[in-house]
């Protein structure tokens, strides 16, 4: 069986079922053991089939959809030792929508238990597949650009140092947990740093009175500590992107600000980039890839609509890519999840699997195969 990473891959999320949507709607009317159980059943076959659909369109690496999620990054988080989700005036803003108003306070010590369920979740799609298994969890960036200073409790969090370190302590016991499960193929997402070079939201975090340079910094320094020690055959991917909520975004600009932090700072093995629209800006940061084996997946496809790209114009992608990147350190992902958030992006799951479709086909053009 080859291993990570591949030339064919996708983000980690996607469509939740409606089996899987009622049954959850259920729980959310009234939470009783036996519609919860109802939703455990519904969540366990609705995965089951994702996972054959991923096999099927010949990918070498699969993920559960998300679909025990309501959120790709609070789900997990909720479940952090010392962090608790608590309702809020308003959701995210998107452009136009808002997510639902939930929003991460500290009240504690931060640590990754034990019994942290995503574990169980990871060994679920093992134990139901051919391939590579992954799972795909929020990268610590995100516990500190979520958490509004002012609902941060402990004293000692008020020093950013301090709360940085905890995060990547935490996360650092996350990374080794998942591996004592079995896993060779860990995904984090820290999205924040593609936020972090739109003008508007650098303006925001300045308001906040925090240093958006220092946040791309303190934010690699974070995945690094946390990754640093992981043993030679664990694998690391970190997706990036600009917002995705029912096929809305909320930040543009390109990646040149975090550019040289995300590929020389972070340590990771493989870089999930946005790449679908104007909003990421041009190929040109790409030139700071060092070379060696680290991958960039650039998503010229897009999950935000059904549209199908044209394989010719993919491939002309690629042909201006490789002027600032060996080819060879290049794959082929969809720019984001198709689900970030249990309500999905305003696709199909017919859209869905021919996306993915598109994404192998590509890379049986470009390369001569998934594994190559």
């Amino acid at each position: 069986m080859p291993t990570p990473p591949y030339r064919a891959d996708h983000v980690g999320s996607l469509l939740r079922p409606k089996p899987v949507q009622d049954a959850r709607k259920r729980v959310a009317e009234a939470p009783s053991a036996e519609a919860k159980a109802e939703l455990k059943a519904a969540e366990d076959a609705a995965i089951v089939d994702l996972v054959k659909m991923q096999e099927d369109v010949g990918l070498l690496a699969v993920t559960d959809g998300e679909c025990r999620r309501s959120f790709w990054h609070f789900d997990f988080m909720g479940e952090l030792t010392g962090l608790d989700m608590v309702s809020s005036d308003e959701g995210i803003q998107f452009a136009g929508v808002q997510t639902k108003a939930i929003r991460p306070t500290i009240t504690g010590k931060l640590d990754f238990p034990a019994d942290h369920p995503h574990l169980k979740h990871f060994e679920f799609v093992a134990a139901n597949t051919k391939v590579t298994p992954k799972i795909s969890i929020p990268g610590p960036s995100c516990v500190h650009f979520r958490t509004n200073p002012k609902d941060i409790g402990p004293a000692e969090y008020q020093d950013v140092d301090a709360f940085c370190a905890d995060i990547a302590a935490t996360y650092k016991k996350a990374v080794d947990a998942f591996y004592k499960a079995g896993c060779r193929y860990l995904q984090m997402d820290d999205i924040f740093f593609a936020y972090l070079c739109d003008p508007k939201q650098r303006q925001v975090r300045a308001d906040m009175g925090q240093d958006p340079d220092m946040l791309i910094d303190k934010y690699a320094w974070m995945m690094h500590e946390a990754i640093k020690d992981r043993p030679a055959d664990l694998v690391i991917g970190m997706h990036m992107c600009r917002g995705n909520f029912k096929s809305t975004h909320v930040a543009e600009g390109g990646y040149d600000p975090a550019a040289d932090a995300i590929f020389n700072k972070t340590g990771v093995d493989i870089f999930f980039m946005e790449y679908d629209t104007e909003r990421a800006g041009g190929l040109e940061p790409l030139r700071l890839l060092p070379k060696g084996k680290q991958r960039v997946m650039p998503g010229f496809i897009t999950t935000k609509t059904g549209a199908l790209e044209s394989l010719d114009d993919l491939k002309a992608k690629f042909d201006e890519a490789g002027k600032y990147a060996d080819i060879d350190q290049l794959g082929i992902a969809p720019q984001c999840g198709f689900s970030s958030t249990e309500e999905g992006n305003n696709i199909t799951p017919e859209d869905q699997r021919r996306k993915l479709e598109l994404v192998v086909q590509t890379a049986e053009a470009v390369w001569g195969g998934v594994d190559a």
